[in-house]
């Protein structure tokens, strides 16, 4: 891989805020570092820029390891959330301003910055104030300086987070349209969900520290690896289904019908431009489903839902000795995905097998290495199975 994260560390005293962090990220792709305030994405991108010193681990970058240069010799720009621009500059000035480190010529640097200021759209201000231009058209600066000095990596710490929702739109779509050009490797953190699943070739989420789910953007959304994932990267419904299981149904697979076996009411109504999302109380539980804003529905109005079955995902739990549990969920859409959160434990891996494909798939979650496949049957009906651990003691779990 182009950028290879082994077992990263980082904290400051008794608080740990990255947490023996593992990554690796293809050249020329856009990796967002996805998560909640406080969860360790921007101290990453410091550890990754060299404005922080690892506690532990390495960081290599096109097989160079960088864990130890001083940020002015790593290969590695960075576009900060306050843009960090020279107010007593030009346009132009700020844009050029690093390759002097480089030993450029002036009148050659002059050129190149009219490129790049060319690239972006900002030509016509390369000789204007840095206070006389908008916020938008800073970013814009910004990226040019980062992208002139031809870093082999660029890092955005939520870059976007002052512009309004529209501009925020058009300026994702013109990085997105640069780093292509170029074929650049860039590191976008964001606590914003729709942003990273729009400019990520992959995402990375992390929670207190620790990255718990890598992967494109489909594949996070489709396969959540815990529900903390699920409900982190879009919504999800949950409720018991009739044969008592508790099942989690994303919006977009539940839908108004006249014969859905659902029935409830509709206590709020928000217009989403094109779509309108519902909350529903059906008695029991409150459930949101999204529809055609031109169907005209109102809060009050008596309704009926039909659910994707192919698209439930029942829970489970799996009570394990000495106190150990886990919850495993399955996905029927995605013929073989499941899950578990909490309680888990470093060390072992547990072994199940596909419903439907009879793929194994490994996850590390506790003490015990399980060696004894479960075969998921077709209806998704769980049995009592019994489990054997690597030195070959059994325990019964209850699923």
């Amino acid at each position: 891989m182009y950028l290879e994260i082994n077992d990263l560390s980082k904290s400051f005293g008794p608080k740990t805020v990255v947490s023996h962090m593992n990554l690796s990220v293809s050249e020329g792709t856009i990796l967002c570092l996805l998560g909640s305030s406080g969860c360790g994405k921007t101290t990453t991108l410091q550890l990754l820029g060299g404005f922080l010193k690892a506690d532990e681990g390495r960081i290599l970058l096109d097989g160079e390891d960088i864990t130890d240069l001083e940020p002015e010799r790593r290969p590695v720009s960075t576009v900060f959330q306050s843009y960090a621009l020279f107010p007593h500059k030009t346009v132009l000035e700020n844009v050029i301003y690093g390759l002097k480190f480089k030993g450029m010529k002036r009148k050659e640097a002059v050129c190149r910055g009219m490129e790049y200021l060319e690239l972006v759209g900002l030509s016509e201000y390369a000789n204007a104030r840095i206070q006389k231009i908008s916020g938008g058209q800073q970013q814009r600066v910004a990226l040019a300086r980062a992208l002139i000095v031809n870093p082999k990596m660029v890092l955005l710490d939520e870059p976007l987070s002052n512009l309004d929702a529209k501009l925020r739109v058009r300026i994702r779509e013109e990085i997105r349209q640069i780093q292509r050009r170029f074929g650049m490797t860039m590191i976008f953190v964001t606590h914003d969900q729709e942003e990273a699943m729009a400019l990520g070739d992959q995402i990375a989420i992390m929670e207190e520290g620790k990255v718990i789910q890598h992967g494109s953007p489909e594949e996070i959304y489709h396969h959540p690896n815990s529900l903390f994932v699920m409900n982190f990267l879009g919504k999800a419904n949950k409720f018991t289904d009739q044969d008592g299981r508790e099942v989690y149904v994303r919006p977009e697979a539940m839908h108004f019908s006249e014969n859905g076996p659902l029935r409830g009411k509709i206590i709020k109504k928000n217009f989403l431009g094109a779509f309108n999302q519902y909350e529903v109380d059906t008695g029991t539980f409150l459930v949101t489903v999204m529809e055609d804003s031109c169907h005209e529905r109102n809060e009050g109005d008596l309704v009926r839902i039909q659910t994707d079955m192919s698209r439930i995902c029942p829970v489970i739990t799996v009570q394990i000795s000495k106190g150990l549990s886990i919850n495993v969920v399955i996905i029927p859409i995605l013929q073989q995905a499941l899950w578990f959160h909490k309680n888990h434990e470093p060390g072992a891996y547990l072994k199940i097998y596909s419903h439907r494909l009879h793929v194994p798939l490994y996850r590390k979650f506790g003490p015990h290495s399980v060696r004894s496949p479960l075969r998921l049957p077709h209806s998704d009906l769980i049995s009592h199975k019994l489990w054997r651990t690597s030195d070959g003691k059994q325990f019964s779990d209850t699923l």
